[in-house]
C-alpha cells in the first residue's frame, strides 16, 4: 500500500506539462480491491470533472458511494492523475446502516487503440456510524468507454500547449 502510495504521489509531481484530459465521456467497470469488489461508472460533468459512482461488496459490508473527481493531465492526454472527495452510505453485518465521507487520489491510463481505462487509487473513508471510524481502502479498476470524446484537433492542441488556461482568447 505504501508503495502504491508514493507511486501516485510521484506521478502527482509530473503533472505540470500542459494536456488534455482524459478522452472519454462515459466509462463503466469493475473495481477490485485487498477486500472489495465492485462497480463502477464514470461520468464526465465538466472539461477535467467526472462524477464517479461505486457500489462495492466486502465480505461484511455493502456500500455505494459518490466521488466528484479532479483531473490532471501527466505525459500526455493519455495519463493523468486525479484527486476528489465524495459521500458513501450502505450496511455492515451485526452492525446496521454505515455513512460516512470519502476522498480519493489515482492515476488512469487510457488505452492506446482500445476502448479501455486502467486506473489504481487510494480511497480513504471517514466514517460517522461505522465499527470503526477511518478505513483506507485501494484499488484497481477497469473500465470500458461508452461514450468516447471527440479527439482535438491539431489546433486545438498547439492552442493548449500556448495558453493552457485559455489567456489567449480574444475579448468583445
Amino acid at each position: 500500500m505504501k508503495k502504491l502510495f508514493l507511486l501516485v504521489l510521484g506521478f502527482s509531481l509530473l503533472g505540470t506539462l500542459p494536456a488534455l484530459a482524459q478522452r472519454y465521456k462515459t466509462a463503466a467497470g469493475v473495481r477490485i480491491g485487498s477486500d472489495d469488489f465492485g462497480l463502477t461508472l464514470q461520468q464526465k460533468i465538466l472539461e477535467k470533472t467526472t462524477l464517479e459512482g461505486l457500489v462495492t461488496a466486502a465480505p461484511r459490508e455493502v456500500a455505494v458511494t459518490v466521488l466528484g473527481e479532479q483531473h490532471f493531465p501527466m505525459l500526455g492526454q493519455r495519463l493523468n492523475y486525479y484527486l476528489g472527495g465524495g459521500v458513501h452510505a450502505g450496511h455492515l453485518k451485526d452492525y446496521g446502516t454505515i455513512y460516512g465521507f470519502d476522498a480519493i487520489t489515482g492515476i488512469e491510463y487510457k488505452l492506446n487503440g482500445l476502448p479501455l481505462l486502467l486506473s489504481a487509487d487510494l480511497k480513504p473513508a471517514f466514517h460517522i456510524k461505522h465499527e470503526n471510524w477511518f478505513n483506507l481502502g485501494g484499488a484497481f479498476s477497469i473500465r470500458y468507454v461508452l461514450v468516447k470524446e471527440k479527439p482535438p484537433g491539431p489546433m486545438e492542441i498547439i492552442k493548449g500547449i500556448f495558453s493552457p488556461s485559455g489567456k489567449n482568447k480574444k475579448k468583445d
